[in-house]
């Protein structure tokens, strides 16, 4: 059977742990357990986190069906997260050589789902190898698009530049350049809610999948934005946010991540 037709087949999971329309649990800094087979690990380094606040029902309508827009404070939030991919490999295997490590730029938005899982929803995911691109998008709907991208560090500032090649519009591109400054400490309640997430919400095969991940802590340092000149939010469906400065800005040196297998509504997909 194919397994698009298996992902198809499966049925509902059973409720527990969480009552619809009930308010998801606190945000915790600290990974559930992942109780799946692990399908990657990589590496996320040299990170610049920009979020702005937004209107949840601004971006309500770009959620996937049975997930809904997380809120801190009384607002949703955008992000744009420049970084470095360093050692992606393949289940338990080891990191694919050259194709592993790349750069990338993302631009998420913040989603629960009915039982009360927190994720992000990716409105596009910018990346320099082809062919993990194509994959993603095969593989899992993944909204990745091939860019010619740079990652350079000089004299403690870090320079992000971003274009899209593939698909259009060729004119989404970013230049983020930011100097991280001191570290912060642990518990801050907004730091956790935009980075403490442990999965992400994709719609693929007519289904909502979760997929879920685990890593250690984000350690997080305070960074001054030094210039930003991007158009890729506008080109992810969000015209307008970008057009202000961002109301937070942070930096993270980078965790190691392991994925596991997918659930569709809280049930893991078959190998």
């Amino acid at each position: 059977m194919a397994r698009r037709e298996l992902i198809a087949a499966l049925p509902p999971a059973p409720r527990g742990g969480h009552s619809d329309g009930m308010p998801p649990p606190p945000v915790s800094p600290t990974a559930p357990d992942l109780t799946g087979r692990q399908i990657m690990s990589q590496e996320w380094r040299d990170l610049t986190f920009l979020h702005w606040r937004v209107d949840p029902d601004a971006v309500a309508p770009l959620m996937p069906p049975g997930t809904r827009p997380d809120v801190h404070d009384g607002s949703t939030w955008v992000g744009l997260i420049p970084f470095r991919m360093v050692g992606a490999g393949v289940g338990r295997g080891p990191a694919v050589p050259w194709l592993g490590s790349f750069a990338e730029t993302n631009v998420r938005l913040y989603s629960v789902d009915e039982r009360g899982r927190r994720g992000v929803v990716f409105r596009t995911l910018e990346a320099s190898r082809l062919a993990v691109v194509l994959g993603a998008r095969a593989a899992f709907a993944l909204p990745y698009t091939w860019a010619r991208m740079r990652v350079t560090e000089r004299d403690g500032v870090l320079t992000y530049e971003s274009r899209r090649r593939w698909p259009g519009p060729r004119t989404a591109a970013t230049r983020v350049v930011v100097r991280p400054d001191a570290a912060l400490a642990a518990g801050d309640p907004l730091h956790d809610f935009l980075t403490a997430r442990w999965g992400l919400h994709t719609r693929a095969y007519g289904r909502t999948l979760y997929v879920p991940n685990h890593h250690e802590p984000w350690p997080l340092q305070r960074a001054e934005l030094l210039e930003v000149d991007e158009t890729l939010v506008a080109a992810a469906g969000l015209p307008g946010v970008s057009s202000r400065p961002p109301d937070s800005v942070l930096f993270s040196r980078g965790v190691r991540t392991v994925f596991a297998v997918p659930y569709d509504a809280g049930r893991p997909l078959p190998a």
